[in-house]
């Protein structure tokens, strides 16, 4: 299964990185390629509904799972199956933010678009996330 990791760091607290990046409401100030979210499922399926950017009547429904105690959000896709994994560990007196991500064989194609995005986003996070 193809998969990458990445990470960043902010001197941010963990709490003000996680009210981020455990709610799904937030994704599109900073997750690159996410148009809109609505936070329902989409004719039962998922957690929540992304759209992504420039495609707003390509509902997406993703299954979200978090643990503030340990700091992980889990955000599998429906539609595709790709897993990112955000983990957020105190460090320096600010937060290091790491992110795993796996996608299926069929999806392969498309792992470096989605280094990029995730790059990207991490940057848009900490950004956000604040000093």
């Amino acid at each position: 299964m193809p998969s990458f990791d990445d990470s960043a760091t902010t001197s941010a607290a963990p709490e003000e990185v996680w009210k981020l990046l455990y709610d799904p409401s937030r994704f599109p100030d900073w997750w690159a390629g996410i148009g809109t979210v609505d936070r329902r499922a989409h004719e039962g399926l998922g957690d929540y509904t992304m759209f992504p950017a420039g495609y707003p009547d390509f509902p997406m429904p993703q299954d979200l799972r978090s643990d503030a105690q340990s700091g992980r959000v889990l955000v599998s896709c429906l539609v595709s199956d790709l897993v990112f994994e955000w983990r957020l560990t105190p460090e320096g007196g600010g937060t290091r933010i790491d992110i795993h991500v796996e996608l299926p064989e069929r999806e392969a194609h498309r792992l470096g678009g989605q280094r990029e995005a995730i790059g990207e986003s991490l940057r848009n996070l900490v950004a956000l996330a604040g000093p």
